[in-house]
């Protein structure tokens, strides 16, 4: 679910990921006010792309030549389905990339279908020979199968690079280590790429890769000849293709209490799939984690991934991002830091050791004092949500910190002394973050008046006791407390779109004597409400419970098997909760660096 239910904020930019490929043949830019239009747009739930059904929302807008005018698609769709790559640049353009053509998406048209950000693709695929077709609120895609030609490969850096000539551009879909190719391949080509280690399924026109989880491996499409480059880490981990319960770790935390549920329920006309995850901390010998990823806050992975890398036997995506620059939106505290501070007022879940967790909504209230007794407050810490003020960045954000906004002046305090200036130049490329610094930012023609030398005290509480925890994670709104619906939009800042509308839930939740993982997804339709949410939660006993990321993030991992998949898509999230086997060592606290403070 993407970030586009937040009150008006600043213009975000993202942190460039690595430099894209060679330079690309073909450019076009979004500007849909310049193309011919007719009629009014229409919308739909599915999308099928040469024969196989997704539950995805989609917008079309006539065009009075062939084809449509405006084709809107989420961009999750595009890049865990399609292949297209993105990347976001300073001034918040959204660059798509796919086979050799490259789509620019400014900011001014980068629109919210129902939950996700989307964006118009209709003369990229117009131009990349996509025949698209509407059947009521099903849209066809339908792009020919082109043939495998020639496999390259070649070592590098400990890793290995695998590069597929295509006769033209296909779908390809990435997850829960596969890669999936609509394209015909020869016995002799599978051989070949069985002997560089990965295994291979040809279906009818479609051609499936095992490629594996770690965290080296990436892939990438490329123009003119038509290609598809896959990275290898120095190491590939497969998981189960099913879920298997007969897990010796599932088998055994289920003789200690841990409980698994499937069920239909239904409220009002409506029915609700409810998968369910429940344990007695003080009884199953598993330690409640949030997962992120261990090189910071800026970027995203996916759910089997987060869960690989921290052993968690089971997880669930965590909380709010901004999908277009990949950075946090709402709490993540872990080991008593916080990677990501909370905002807005919003709903969190804080616990510590084996004990229930508690709910509530929560706020940091943090001030610097100079040596005259004049304070300033902090406005959020670790976070992508952008706004005028002054805000702090630690290394748990990550190595370096490059300037989210347009004009941005900056200080590194360090044992509560100010040791060095940036403008906005220098933050623009990017400042080193290490130690206990904190980096404090001003957007927005917020002042930093302080000069090198001169001493500020800061101090640090949080508004909810949920904030003295030392794990923490944040979502909203907050469904439950103690048994009562608490439902408040307004109060944590959503949107009346985002209250009204159905999708697939994530909820972390407790009846008193068990903690609660649960996702919810619609029957025949998109999905539950947040009150149909809450009051499914009440029918199944719970007290407290909190709302976490939805839609196309929704997703369950149970023994290494991604079993939910909120809208049939292995979505790139940015964080998750992890059942972690207490006494693996990964239960522990972990760093980046050192603790912040306080």
């Amino acid at each position: 679910m993407a970030a586009l239910f937040l009150l008006p904020i600043l213009s975000l930019a993202a942190l460039p990921p690595p430099p894209p490929p060679p330079p690309v043949e073909r450019s076009l830019e979004a500007a849909p006010t310049q193309r011919s239009r007719s009629g009014a747009p229409r919308e739909g739930g599915a999308i099928e792309l040469n024969g196989q059904r997704f539950q995805v929302r989609w917008r079309w807008l006539d065009g009075t030549g062939d084809g449509p005018a405006e084709l809107w698609i989420p961009l999750d769709v595009l890049q865990g389905q399609l292949g297209f790559a993105s990347r976001s640049q300073p001034n918040g353009d959204l660059e798509l990339e796919w086979f050799g053509q490259r789509l620019t998406v400014p900011p001014a048209a980068q629109r919210s279908l129902q939950d996700e950000v989307a964006a118009d693709v209709g003369r990229l695929f117009q131009a990349a020979g996509v025949r698209a077709e509407r059947q009521g609120e099903l849209l066809q895609l339908r792009l020919p199968p082109p043939r495998l030609l020639r496999v390259r490969s070649r070592d590098q850096d400990g890793g290995r690079r695998v590069v597929l000539d295509l006769s033209g551009p296909t779908w390809l879909r990435q997850g829960d280590g596969r890669l999936d190719l609509d394209l015909a391949s020869t016995l002799e080509l599978r051989q070949q790429l069985e002997s560089l280690g990965l295994r291979t399924s040809q279906g009818a026109d479609r051609l499936t890769l095992a490629v594996g989880t770690a965290a080296g491996n990436q892939v990438a499409t490329l123009g003119e000849p038509n290609r598809v480059v896959i990275d290898l880490g120095a190491a590939t981990a497969v998981p189960a293709p099913e879920p298997n319960l007969r897990d010796p770790r599932i088998v055994a935390l289920m003789a200690s209490g841990l409980q698994l549920g499937r069920e239909v329920r239904s409220v009002g006309q409506r029915s609700l799939l409810i998968n369910s995850v429940r344990l007695d901390p003080r009884r199953t010998p598993l330690d409640l984690r949030p997962l992120s990823r261990p090189d910071g806050m800026q970027g995203l992975s996916n759910l089997p991934t987060l869960a690989q890398q921290m052993q968690a036997v089971i997880a669930i995506n965590g909380g709010f991002f901004n999908r277009v620059n990949r950075l946090p939106l709402g709490a993540v505290r872990d080991g008593g830091r916080w990677l990501s501070g909370p905002i807005l007022n919003r709903g969190v879940m804080g616990w510590q050791g084996s004990d229930l967790p508690r709910f509530g909504r929560l706020s940091l209230v943090e001030t610097l004092t100079d040596a005259n007794g004049q304070s300033w407050p902090i406005s959020s810490v670790n976070s992508g949500y952008v706004q005028r003020g002054i805000s702090r960045y630690t290394a748990d954000w990550g190595r370096f910190y490059q300037a989210l906004s347009g004009a941005e002046t900056g200080v590194i305090l360090r044992d509560g002394l100010v040791v060095q200036r940036f403008e906005a130049d220098q933050l623009s490329q990017g400042i080193p973050l290490g130690g206990e610094d904190l980096l404090l930012i001003g957007r927005a023609g917020a002042a930093l008046p302080w000069g090198v030398g001169e001493r500020l005290r800061f101090e640090s509480r949080p508004t909810d006791v949920t904030g003295q925890q030392p794990y923490v994670i944040g979502g909203g709104p907050l469904l439950l407390l103690g048994g009562r619906i608490v439902l408040d939009g307004g109060a944590e800042s959503f949107s009346s779109n985002f209250l009204q509308q159905g999708a697939p839930r994530t909820v972390v939740g407790s009846d008193g004597r068990q903690l609660w993982l649960l996702t919810l997804q619609g029957v025949g339709h998109g999905g539950p409400t947040l009150l149909e949410t809450a009051l499914a939660l009440q029918q199944l006993g719970l007290q407290d419970a909190l709302n976490l990321d939805g839609g196309s993030s929704t997703g369950l991992v149970i023994a290494g098997v991604h079993t939910v998949k909120g809208r049939g898509v292995s979505a790139s999230i940015h964080n998750g909760l992890g059942l972690i086997p207490r006494g693996s060592g990964t239960s522990q606290p972990y760093g980046r660096g050192l603790a912040n403070k306080p």
